[in-house]
């Protein structure tokens, strides 16, 4: 039990994932959110960027951070936050947990006298335990791997992993763009980055951390939804597992997974949008086992995820300031 509120402060955060990760903290009750950076906002009020929180917060965008936080979450763009440490020094002492994909690859993992740990929990809980600083997983990485670790931790991933994944217009964060315009995106679907994704790089190192002798290829197609937030991947390998089996397997590893469930019943998006949940409902089809998994991008793919990684940093139980609802009407 804490007897002193965690300090925790925010960089980048007029986006989306600062966005979560405000609304969480603010109820989060072992944290003390203060300073909450933004280079285009500072000065204004959080309210006025993120309108959920109308009446929630007093808080104001900083220029810079007050410099005695215990934990520094940075919701910058994929490759800034490399650049935003080497400008801004940290104490030793505080912890960063990084949401973009600047240190998620074991090639990256020490920058700067830090060392990041891969912040999948389901994986990785009792080194994140130990950590100093964490990189946290993307989203469609944390969908798909959720649904394969369990294969790769039985040696089972012996043949080639086909995936197709529909990710929310939230997974393209808040920057202009055609493909995230409504009318762009309402009654659509789009395919991008096929078979070249980059979270397949993290997810093949998981894979081979759990497996190392797998010479299984990963087929990864991403598709554009025409809804805001929410991941639904499935995943389908040849397997010789019967359904009872494979459906064990899954529920082994992850009977100490507060977040993770299988289910005995087909699942769908609306399960799990605005929770830190992962959903996976496994079946065999002939010699294809097929693994549906559904996560919201933002909370279990993204800042949820982040906090959950926060707790175990400061010897929280995981679910603390994350028992969230979703609504499925």
């Amino acid at each position: 039990m804490q007897n002193t509120k965690i300090k925790a402060g925010i960089v980048g955060g007029a986006g989306y994932t600062a966005g979560e990760l405000i609304r969480i903290l603010l109820h989060h009750e072992f944290v003390e959110l203060g300073g909450i950076v933004s280079s285009s906002n500072a000065g204004n009020p959080v309210h006025q960027v993120h309108d959920d929180l109308v009446d929630e917060t007093d808080l104001v965008f900083a220029s810079e951070l007050a410099g005695d936080e215990d934990v520094v979450f940075l919701c910058l763009g994929h490759n800034n936050s490399k650049a935003w440490l080497l400008k801004n020094s940290l104490p030793a002492t505080t912890h960063v947990i990084d949401l973009s994909n600047d240190f998620r690859l074991h090639a990256d993992a020490e920058f700067e006298g830090r060392e990041f740990v891969y912040g999948l929990p389901e994986l990785n809980k009792s080194r994140i335990q130990q950590a100093q600083s964490i990189a946290n997983p993307g989203c469609f990485a944390t969908a798909i791997q959720l649904a394969l670790l369990p294969l790769a931790r039985a040696g089972r991933l012996t043949d080639d992993i086909h995936v197709s994944a529909i990710t929310g217009s939230t997974g393209a964060g808040q920057s202009l763009a055609e493909t995230v315009h409504f009318s762009w995106r309402s009654n659509n679907v789009s395919i991008y980055k096929p078979f070249t994704h980059q979270h397949l790089g993290e997810i093949g190192e998981s894979l081979a951390q759990l497996q190392p002798q797998s010479e299984a290829e990963i087929h990864f197609i991403p598709y554009r939804g025409n809804f805001a937030r929410g991941i639904f991947a499935s995943v389908y390998t040849p397997s010789d597992l019967t359904q009872d089996e494979a459906r064990e397997l899954y529920r082994n590893l992850y009977s100490d997974a507060p977040f993770t469930t299988v289910s005995d019943k087909e699942i769908h998006l609306k399960q799990v949008v605005n929770t830190n949940k992962c959903l996976l409902h496994v079946q065999k089809q002939g010699k294809q086992l097929l693994i549906t998994s559904v996560i919201d991008n933002l909370v279990k793919g993204a800042s949820g995820q982040a906090v959950q990684n926060m707790n175990l940093l400061f010897g929280l139980p995981e679910t603390t300031g994350l028992n969230l609802k979703s609504g499925t009407f």
